[in-house]
Order: structure tokens, then C-alpha cells, then sequence
């Protein structure tokens, strides 16, 4: 028993001995292993800040109105004998687009012509009964003529003529200016619905959007916008205000109007679309967005001294969808704003810049 016991005290012993250097180890390792983690260095990129130009933006969703779009219609209820065209086809002003039966239409205006024309003999025979010509009309007294004209049925013959004339010349249908054709559902050989189909012009559209009451006074005529759709987010073009409608609604909206071009037809009437308002509001001192983070619920730049991220708070004003514009305190123009590789950088940590 004896033994036994002296072999457990003594292997207590070593344990007991042993440990605190191997714990001692242990954390002087484990300590290393932390430095070399906080002395290795993080990728950063930077940018040099300066003063230039900067676009204050509104954000706001509108939709695409054609800036010229037309209902056409026929001017009679005869059957349609030819369609020449068909939707999404771009016509030319004057372009020939459908036409009528003309065969009723005709024939009225050749009873209609018939008719004028014995009026105007009719109204031969009063003038000449009453010692004029017709072909004297300047020497005629208006009294006289005026009840020549009643008397010969003249004026209403000459109206029913022109009328005829008219109907026949409306059985075609013309482009009143270059687009395209839309909603056109009518077929040959049946009566034309109302309307025929629509023209629109969408090579240079508008963009109608609201804006809130107390942003009126950052919006102006002439100013810039770019506008994208929701469809494709990546593509987007330049536009400029052509109309503020100086009435805000019962919702305290204002409807502006921009002019885009739409040189790719990559708008269509009624899309929806993204709408930036951009005011230039001169020189101002530009940091990209990316290079200010939040530390403890406060806006934080590192600028970059001897291959280290020096910790800065800073306060900012306007923005953009890239940008803030930085009101100078220990930021100030020509220093080094990392702008990439920021996210877990702490005061005085070494990064090496890339390219």
C-alpha cells in the first residue's frame, strides 16, 4: 500500500510542478501568434481629396410620357379595305397608314358637287335678274348678295360639298408626325374601333415625377437628371427639366417634367423609372462614401500617414449617391482618404496601399 500511495504523491507532484510552465508557454505563444495578426498589414486603396465640382441629387420614381402621342381615328364607319402597317413599325409623318371603303363616300360627294354647282347657276339668275354678274362680285352690294345667295340655296350647297369632300378624303389615314404605332387591333375588312391606333413620338420622351413641397426650392428649370429604368438598372441617360407645374397637391407633391433622349428606344410609353435630380453646387470638398464608416454610431476616415490608417472623425453635408461633401476639420485638402479595405481598420493600423 505504501508504495502505491508514494507513487500517486509523486506523479501529483510532476503534474502540479509542470502546469504553470506549460500554461506560461501556452499564452506567450498565443500572445505572438495576436501580434503577428495585428502587425500584418491590410490592403488598402486611397484616393488624394480635393475641391471640385459636386451635383447635390434628388431621388425620385416617374414613369415615360411620350413627348408627342396620338389617337387617330376614322371619320366614318365604313369598312377598312387596307391596313399598311402594324404595331411597333416606325412611321413617317404623312405616312400612309389604313384605308376605308370609299365607294359610299364617293358618290355623296359627287351628289354633293352636282348640287353646288346648280346652285351657283341658281344664284347666276338672281344676280342677273336683279342687273349684276356673278363675275362683278366687288360692284354687288352685300345686301343683295346675301339674298341671292339665300334664295339659291348657295351657301348650303357649297357646305354640304365641302363636308363630302372632306368625309372622302378622311376614308385615309395618315401619320401626323414620325413614331411609332401602337394599340392597333382593327382588322381588314371590319368596321374601325375608336381609336384606330395610337402614334406615339418616343425619340424624345419626358419623365413625369413628384417631388416633395420642401424640395422645391432645390429644383430648377434646366437642371440636370438621369434617369433609369427599373428594368435595366445599369443603363441610364441625361436629361433636363423642361416643367415644374407650380400647384402642390393635396398630398404636398409637386409633378415635375424632364426631357430625355431616348437615342437606344430603350424607354417605352408608361415605364417606370429611376429619376435623379442633380443641382451643381460649385466647388465643395469631395469624399467618396465608401471612405466613411461608422465607429459607435459615429462617422469615421482614415487617411493614410507613413504605411498607417490614422483614425479621424468627421462630419459631412450634402451627398450623392457616391459622395458626401466634407466639412474641414482634421480632413483637409491634399490628404490620403482610404476609401477601400477600410471596414475593420483601427487607429494607427498598417495597411499597404494597392493600386
Amino acid at each position: 500500500m505504501s508504495k502505491k500511495i508514494l507513487t500517486g504523491i509523486v506523479l501529483v507532484s510532476a503534474l502540479f510542478s509542470c502546469s504553470p510552465n506549460g500554461e506560461s508557454k501556452k499564452e506567450e505563444e498565443t500572445e505572438k501568434v495576436t501580434e503577428v495578426a495585428d502587425d500584418k498589414p491590410t490592403e488598402v486603396k486611397a484616393s488624394v481629396l480635393e475641391y471640385r465640382d459636386f451635383n447635390y441629387e434628388l431621388v425620385s420614381n416617374g414613369t415615360i410620357a411620350a413627348l408627342h402621342k396620338a389617337d387617330l381615328r376614322f371619320q366614318s364607319q365604313e369598312h377598312i379595305v387596307k391596313i399598311y402597317v402594324k404595331n411597333g413599325e416606325r412611321v413617317a409623318k404623312g405616312q400612309k397608314l389604313a384605308e376605308l371603303d370609299r365607294f359610299k363616300l364617293q358618290n355623296s360627294m359627287e351628289q354633293a358637287e352636282e348640287s353646288f354647282e346648280r346652285a351657283k347657276l341658281d344664284l347666276q339668275d338672281v344676280l342677273i335678274s336683279r342687273g349684276y354678274s356673278l363675275g362683278d362680285s366687288a360692284r354687288i352690294p352685300p345686301e343683295v348678295l346675301k339674298i341671292a345667295k339665300i334664295r339659291s340655296n348657295y351657301e348650303q350647297s357649297r357646305n354640304n360639298y365641302e363636308l363630302a369632300k372632306y368625309n372622302l378624303d378622311m376614308t385615309t389615314l395618315y401619320a401626323p408626325f414620325g413614331g411609332v404605332v401602337a394599340n392597333l387591333t382593327a382588322k381588314e375588312y371590319n368596321r374601325p374601333e375608336d381609336p384606330f391606333c395610337t402614334i406615339v413620338d418616343n425619340g424624345n420622351p419626358e419623365v413625369v415625377f413628384n417631388i416633395l413641397e420642401n424640395e422645391l426650392s432645390l429644383v430648377n428649370l434646366n437642371d440636370k437628371v438621369i434617369v433609369s429604368p427599373f428594368s435595366l438598372s445599369a443603363y441610364s441617360v441625361e436629361g433636363r427639366i423642361s416643367e415644374i407645374n407650380p400647384v402642390i397637391d393635396r398630398n404636398g407633391m409637386v409633378r415635375v417634367k424632364a426631357v430625355v433622349s431616348n437615342r437606344d428606344n430603350a424607354f417605352y410609353e408608361g415605364m417606370n423609372v429611376k429619376v435623379r435630380v442633380q443641382r451643381l453646387l460649385g466647388r465643395q470638398l469631395v469624399i467618396p462614401k465608401s471612405a466613411v464608416v461608422l465607429r459607435t454610431n459615429k462617422k469615421v476616415a482614415f487617411t493614410l500617414k507613413n504605411s498607417r490608417a490614422m483614425w479621424n472623425y468627421v462630419e459631412t453635408a450634402q451627398e450623392n449617391t457616391d459622395s458626401y461633401v466634407l466639412i474641414p476639420d482634421k480632413i483637409n485638402e491634399g490628404d490620403s482618404i482610404i476609401y477601400d479595405g477600410n471596414m475593420h481598420l483601427m487607429d494607427q493600423s498598417p495597411v499597404i496601399l494597392i493600386r
